[in-house]
């Protein structure tokens, strides 16, 4: 493992790359009646590289092709099940989530990896997206060139529960208002069970006062540098519904992952070179979980940004994202 620090400041500029131009799309059926949005943009003949969006459900923004040179590599876009431009949407309550899982989201990455015809591909990954990114490629590492993961979680109990629950001790106020809006009698279990049936109550009050109490915790504890204000996506309903359902979904349901699964796995990503990046400051996803995942895993390198939190907004974050993307871009 080797630690290296961003020391960002409040001043500095964010260097990225110009906006991605798709010339290649479509919707890919993969099965259980799921169709997938993808696009493909960059140098049709660069490295491939695959992103991998987080939430779950928050679908995949242009904004992420920023972080590849688009002569150099040839950048994949997917939006996952029920989300983004995929079909069916999770924000209809009458779509069933049962095929929705870890296991299946995996599957699709192939299946499209396979329409491509690509062999390898660069992963990269943020939040639940570097989770999605490690199953990926402990279930197919011979698919993977390399992994670059920011703003890392392995998708622990552990996790889910640092947000749910044991983190009202640093925003206690906002945790209460969090906490009061499930059900009396559900409010010292899970409550992202609790959430997640309010999200499919008859009522429709009833659910849209639920995404908003769940996306209104969810800005709290990401936005927690200086300058970080409320997720703009967030004003939109169609979109709170559809990340407040999967993020309840796939939380309740430990991430489809058994406990502690991504780490013991480590060793099967022997051979790929991958950075990690993480904000100091990043209270949403502690960075010990990087951390842990670094020491398991020997080729990787973690980068520590020392005034970033959550996300690539943060000062420092998109640099080093983008250094550790060019660094990968001649192999």
């Amino acid at each position: 493992m080797v630690v290296g620090r961003v020391r960002g400041g409040p001043g500095e500029g964010v260097v990225v790359y110009p906006q991605m131009r798709a010339h290649a799309g479509g919707m890919l059926d993969v099965g259980d009646g799921q169709r997938v949005f993808w696009q493909v943009g960059g140098n049709p003949d660069g490295k491939p590289a695959v992103v991998v969006h987080g939430g779950p459900g928050s679908g995949c923004s242009p904004g992420w092709a920023r972080f590849f040179d688009p002569a150099r590599y040839r950048i994949v876009f997917l939006d996952q099940r029920g989300c983004g431009r995929s079909t069916p949407g999770a924000g209809d309550p009458g779509v069933d989530l049962s095929t929705n899982t870890t296991g299946r989201l995996v599957a699709d990455l192939e299946r499209l990896r396979e329409h491509l015809g690509v062999r390898r591909w660069l992963v990269l990954g943020a939040s639940w997206g570097s989770t999605l990114a490690l199953a990926y490629a402990q279930r197919h590492p011979d698919r993977v060139s390399e992994l670059v993961l920011f703003s890392v979680t392995l998708g622990e109990r552990r996790d889910v529960e640092w947000i749910l629950r044991d983190m009202g001790r640093v925003f206690p106020e906002q945790w209460a208002r969090f906490r009061a809006g499930a059900p009396v009698a559900d409010r010292d279990g899970c409550l992202a069970d609790a959430y997640a049936r309010l999200l499919v109550d008859p009522d429709p009050v009833v659910r849209e006062r639920a995404a908003r109490r769940w996306c209104a915790w969810e800005d709290t504890h990401v936005a927690t540098v200086p300058g970080r204000g409320p997720d703009p996506r967030f004003a939109d309903a169609g979109f709170r519904m559809v990340f407040a359902r999967l993020v309840t979904h796939y939380w309740r349901h430990g991430c489809f992952l058994d406990e502690g699964q991504l780490l013991r796995g480590a060793s099967r990503l022997a051979g790929i070179a991958g950075v990690l990046v993480h904000g100091r400051w990043d209270v949403s996803t502690p960075l010990e979980g990087a951390w842990r995942l670094a020491r398991a895993w020997p080729e990787a390198r973690l980068v520590v940004v020392e005034a970033a939190g959550h996300g690539s907004g943060g000062p420092g974050m998109a640099e080093a994202v983008v250094a550790a993307v060019d660094g990968f871009a001649g192999g």
